[in-house]
């Protein structure tokens, strides 16, 4: 029997991540002839996406139990030129209590956490201190983000200076210009180094999909930062022009799929970048039920990439408990 979204939820919402208990990937030799066959019909993943959020709707006490879910799937991020220290424990207060108690009571939840908090390399002390007495991994962004064009040596020195600092989580951001010179060896080559220099740390491969020029290269990225030992596969930086789409994830999310059916290791995804409204986040969740399984939605396997997100379900929550929307400013993050 499939499990109901309110089932689904208490089964998980804990006051502390859940220990992960996926092995981690450890990746395969590049298969070329796979990454080279993986194709995408464009036309057809379009029509797909645009039906994922009009076929159903989740109403009432189904929305409010997905909202919840996707609160536990939030690594809510700052990732601004002035962040400060104080920004970032205002930050990881609201990632320890992202709803308030009074809403929880009402609708008969226990404390929940967001997944994870995600900061610059500077930051990871502030972070860290701030979610003392907690299981919310830090997460640090690293190799030269966003753009990843600096030295590939400063780049893993990077990655081995944010695992020293104890961040839990590390999110690389690819050399874009393998992808669209299709030099596959190189990139995989890049993704096993970023991969061996987090250790225990889970790297979250971030392929900058808007640009990457095609589907098809998003589906050959995908499968080959995943054969490279990538846990995660993230969308985007949040930087560029472009970034998290329905069609991309459809792409993205079915390469997971295929590398799980051939080597039974599941591997998670991250969309990112301009996810702001809790509608989109039901949607996305949908898209993950659907296409994987009830498995990956759990935060082990699945993130939003958020900063103003949270704000929107929080508030959709307290119209769903009492009737009526309060200001946004009440539900600052930072």
């Amino acid at each position: 029997m499939a499990t109901t979204p309110t089932q689904s939820l208490h089964a998980t919402a804990t006051p502390h991540l859940p220990q992960v208990t996926e092995p981690r990937n450890p990746g395969m030799p590049l298969d070329l002839n796979w990454v080279l066959n993986a194709q995408a019909n464009t036309s057809a993943i379009e029509r797909r996406a645009a039906t994922i959020g009009t076929r159903r709707s989740v109403k009432k006490a189904h929305q409010a139990a997905w909202l919840l879910r996707a609160i536990t799937c939030i690594d809510l991020t700052t990732l601004s030129g002035d962040d400060t220290a104080r920004r970032v424990e205002r930050l990881c207060a609201k990632a320890r209590q992202p709803v308030a108690p009074a809403l929880l009571d009402a609708l008969g939840m226990g404390p929940i956490t967001t997944g994870a908090v995600c900061v610059y390399h500077e930051m990871i002390a502030p972070a860290l201190a701030a979610l003392a007495g907690t299981n919310i991994p830090v997460a640090a962004v690293s190799t030269g983000f966003p753009a990843g064009l600096s030295p590939l040596a400063l780049r893993i020195k990077e990655i081995e200076m944010s695992v020293a600092a104890d961040a839990r989580e590390i999110d690389i951001v690819i050399s874009r210009r393998h992808v669209l010179s299709g030099d596959w060896q190189a990139l995989y080559a890049e993704m096993q180094a970023f991969r061996a220099a987090c250790g225990e740390a889970h790297v979250k491969a971030i392929l900058a999909t808007g640009e990457l020029g095609s589907l098809r290269n998003v589906a050959r990225a995908s499968l080959v930062c995943m054969m490279a030992g990538a846990d995660f596969i993230k969308t985007s930086t949040g930087k560029e022009s472009v970034n998290a789409t329905l069609p991309v994830s459809l792409v993205m999310i079915r390469a997971i799929r295929d590398y799980y059916d051939r080597t039974g290791i599941r591997v998670g995804y991250k969309p990112a970048g301009g996810i702001s409204k809790a509608k989109d986040a039901v949607t996305y969740l949908s898209l993950i039920k659907e296409e994987l399984g009830d498995r990956w939605l759990r935060p082990d396997l699945f993130r939003f990439g958020a900063s103003s997100l949270l704000n929107d379900i929080e508030r959709q929550l307290e119209h769903h408990v009492t009737g009526n929307y309060s200001a946004g400013y009440r539900h600052a993050t930072s």
